[in-house]
């Protein structure tokens, strides 16, 4: 089942008890739904995640959430729905529980690897260029490689 971002952001934020800014919330989901696909075959959002400056970005999670910078993102996410007891959940708890102790610049260098979906599609400056699924499959697979090395 593939959730709603608003869903996958609620249960991040509130994960790390409303502490985490757009930057952050924006790399965990991608590196959760980056290993979701790769793990299962399927999308953990449903919205594609697109190459920007910053790395990979969902464009309506950024707009909802630019306006709070680089300051935590509140309690914005109206009518989400509580997706503990799912497997999208769990991926979005493991993230956060390997990744809640990088600094943004360092969820950035992550996104930014060499093993990366985003590095394959990124043109500076521009955007709307869609990080397909394949490309994060991609991805799980050169990064578990890389990790069994």
């Amino acid at each position: 089942m593939t959730v709603r971002i608003d869903d996958a952001a609620q249960h991040l934020c509130a994960k790390s008890d409303w502490k985490l800014s757009n930057l952050q919330l924006q790399k965990i989901i991608y590196m959760a739904d980056m290993n979701f696909v790769g793990k299962y075959g399927e999308r953990l959002v449903n919205e594609d995640f697109e190459a920007w400056d910053y790395g990979p970005v969902l464009p309506s999670l950024y707009h909802k959430c630019k306006a709070f910078g680089a300051k935590s993102v509140p309690p914005v996410f109206w009518g989400a729905d509580d997706i503990s007891d799912t497997r999208e959940g769990e991926m979005l708890d493991l993230a956060w529980e390997r990744l809640k102790s990088l600094s943004p610049g360092q969820l950035v260098e992550t996104t930014h690897s060499d093993l990366g979906a985003w590095v394959r599609r990124y043109a500076p400056g521009a955007k709307q260029i869609k990080i397909l699924s394949q490309d994060m499959i991609d991805e799980y697979d050169r990064r578990s490689d890389h990790a069994s090395r």
